[in-house]
């Protein structure tokens, strides 16, 4: 499925935004903060903030951006302050993704807490997935994983000494019906197509260095 992009006016700034608007609702696994968790989605969006973002009622932000939209019901709402119209868009084999890269906070997920003081600025991968088959909720959760770890090896082969920055997300979505795969893993079919087409637009948007 491929993403509209748009702009918004936001305080005096031209931002841009990423859409997604399915025909019907999907089964969607996310860890964004708004529209997070399992369960039917009806629409996805990516949106560009500041790098000074400092609202803490992002639920709030993104009702007021899904409403501007026109997009109904609940959906999914992801922030990054990348460069939206750099988005890397990979497809393997039926399964479509879209990611933002953002890498002016770079850090390894292990690392100590006060090596992350000062540093909570949404520079932020996003990624957005598409199955054209339905996948069961294991194998979403698992295809989250796949995901991220394919955004990992991506990174180190850019020779960047992180595994993520610290407001990373991923948000997979499928069908709500037909026979549901049982598997989301690297080595399963759907999951070796989600990790070759993540690492792909990863690596490209890496290249590029945005912020």
């Amino acid at each position: 499925m491929l993403a509209t992009l748009t702009s918004r006016q936001e305080d005096g700034a031209a931002l841009d935004v990423l859409v997604w608007r399915p025909r019907r609702a999907l089964l969607a696994a996310s860890t964004a903060f708004s529209g997070g968790g399992l369960g039917p989605r009806r629409w996805v969006i990516n949106a560009e903030v500041p790098h000074d973002y400092h609202r803490l009622d992002i639920d709030e932000h993104v009702a007021e951006l899904s409403a501007a939209l026109g997009l109904p019901g609940s959906g999914i709402g992801m922030l990054t302050a990348a460069q939206i119209h750099e988005y890397q868009q990979c497809s393997e084999s039926g399964v479509d993704v879209a990611v933002t890269v953002g890498l002016s906070h770079p850090t390894w997920a292990a690392s100590d807490d006060e090596a992350l003081a000062g540093r909570e600025s949404p520079g932020t991968i996003n990624i957005v997935a598409f199955f054209p088959v339905r996948l069961d909720d294991g194998a979403m959760l698992n295809a989250i994983a796949t995901a991220t770890e394919a955004k990992s090896q991506a990174l180190w082969e850019s020779a960047l000494a992180a595994t993520g920055t610290p407001s990373d997300a991923v948000s997979v979505l499928c069908p709500l019906e037909g026979d549901a795969e049982r598997f989301g893993g690297p080595r399963s079919i759907w999951g070796a197509r989600l990790a070759r087409a993540v690492h792909r637009a990863v690596l490209t948007g890496a290249s590029h260095r945005t912020s």
